[in-house]
């Protein structure tokens, strides 16, 4: 038995630049290995400062590693969602209650976030976006013009606000 065709126009799309995502990732693995590095070559510290470094300098391997995963993936926006893609809905178009693009907002760097009718999960995606309650923010390893393309896309798909 196949699967039927599913043809999905794509509206807009994001995905990192390159030079943004090896830099990203080059200065956490970078801090990282300082930090182990420290912390391993200083015998004569004490236990609870050399404990620290080397929990930091992992966290910081760790983060570079999240960062590295996360933007090997990109965003698209079609006429009902916006996903990643690797096909995790971040929110349908009918959740998405208004676009923040402004200085003030709470967003990423370079980006926008998206105020949301109901709340989500909350997930991370380092450098690319992450949910938190009725909250998205886009952007951080992105192109910032990527982003305003799409930041614009999906206010176009908003329905217009009611003037009672």
């Amino acid at each position: 038995m196949t699967t039927p065709e599913v043809d999905i126009k794509v509206l807009a799309g994001l995905r990192p630049s390159g030079p943004r995502r090896v830099f990203g990732a080059g200065v956490l693995a970078g801090l990282g290995f300082a930090l182990v590095t420290l912390a391993l070559r200083n015998p004569g510290g004490a236990f609870g400062w050399t404990l620290f470094l080397l929990a930091l300098g992992l966290g910081a391997l760790w983060m570079a590693w999240r960062l590295w995963q996360a933007t090997a993936q990109g965003l698209i926006l079609t006429s009902d969602a916006l996903l990643s893609t690797d096909g995790q809905v971040l929110a349908r178009i009918a959740d998405i209650a208004a676009v923040d693009r402004g200085v003030l907002a709470i967003k990423p760097a370079g980006g926008f976030s998206l105020k949301l009718r109901q709340p989500g999960t909350r997930v991370w995606q380092p450098g690319l976006w992450w949910r938190a309650g009725r909250r998205i923010g886009i952007g951080g390893a992105t192109n910032r013009h990527q982003a305003r393309h799409l930041a614009e896309q999906i206010a176009k798909l908003l329905p217009a606000p009611r003037r009672d």
